[in-house]
């Protein structure tokens, strides 16, 4: 019973991201604007690679390689935000169209 538990639960989050990850895909494609599309790619590495990778840890099941899984998450968790952080930055700085595509920016 215990490990029927445990494949359900590891399936749950291992689709979620995969669903996160597709929205996210959809996202990258509709959007017209750069830092627009940047945002829907953000959140797919944040996300959507957090269920998956939380499944994972659920199947393997708590022993060290799920501390790796978890370091990777944490990793992960601190890298790409500044990463898009700084991309986003390069966009506004390099592109002098910038204010037209912005609402709100003056």
């Amino acid at each position: 019973m215990g490990d029927w538990l445990r494949f359900i639960v590891a399936a749950i989050f291992i689709i979620g991201g995969l669903i996160v990850s597709g929205i996210a895909t959809f996202g990258l494609f509709k959007f017209k604007f750069v830092l627009n599309r940047m945002h829907a790619a953000a959140m797919n590495d944040t996300l959507a690679i957090l269920f998956v990778l939380l499944g994972l840890i659920v199947v393997v099941g708590f022993d060290f390689i799920s501390l790796k899984l978890l370091l990777i998450i944490l990793f992960l968790w601190f890298a790409s935000p500044v990463a898009s952080h700084l991309i986003a930055r390069l966009e506004v700085a390099v592109d002098k169209d910038v204010k037209d595509e912005c609402e709100g920016v003056k």
